[in-house]
């Protein structure tokens, strides 16, 4: 029996609290840049840094498929939601190990100022690669990093700020009266 590698991803995890042009920026410039053979978008459950969010699990995941199931090589996973409360990505990688040859985890440049805190940061340094999202007013700061690559993002978005100010122009058209629905809630 030959022994097949195991394919080659990125896993994209976040609250998607809505997911907007930006995250799909940030899927397509990952497919085209990142050495993949598929990219996982990950919807949180809860984020562990937060107490709630404004979109259920499950509207948060519709949501996802709606935008990103057609895209060739990216799978929306519900393993995250499947488990029913916060789960750490640490525990997310090791699952996803099991099946694939886990090499990015994509965050935000929001996150670096936090990331030692994530549990079993040290492990995740150590076997992935770090693929940083630049946002606007966030510094790239990469001195604990082990392995870092860096995606430029030209959109000026972000969930929290639709969410605040419901502007819903970087929302695609695909999602956006649902979105608009949750926003009225």
């Amino acid at each position: 029996m030959v022994n097949r590698p195991k394919p080659a991803v990125a896993i994209f995890g976040g609250s998607f609290d809505p997911p907007h042009r930006g995250h799909q920026e940030i899927v397509q410039k990952a497919l085209e840049s990142l050495d993949i053979d598929k990219l996982l978008v990950l919807p949180a459950y809860l984020n562990p840094f937060k107490s709630s969010s404004l979109a259920s699990a499950e509207q948060r995941l519709a949501w996802c498929h709606q935008l990103f199931d057609e895209t060739p090589n990216v799978i929306v996973d519900d393993y995250e939601i499947r488990q029913g409360k916060s789960i750490r990505t640490s525990q997310s990688v090791k699952h996803f190990s099991d099946t694939y040859e886990v090499k990015y985890l994509i965050i935000g440049a929001d996150n670096l100022s936090t990331l030692t805190e994530w549990h079993e940061f040290e492990w995740l340094n150590k076997t992935i690669t770090w693929v940083i999202v630049t946002r606007r007013g966030y510094e790239l700061d990469t001195s604990v990093l082990h392995s870092w690559r860096v995606l430029t993002l030209d959109t000026p978005v972000s969930s929290t700020r639709i969410r605040k100010k419901k502007q819903l122009e970087h929302v695609d058209s695909k999602i956006k009266d649902s979105v608009k629905n949750t926003l009225k809630g």
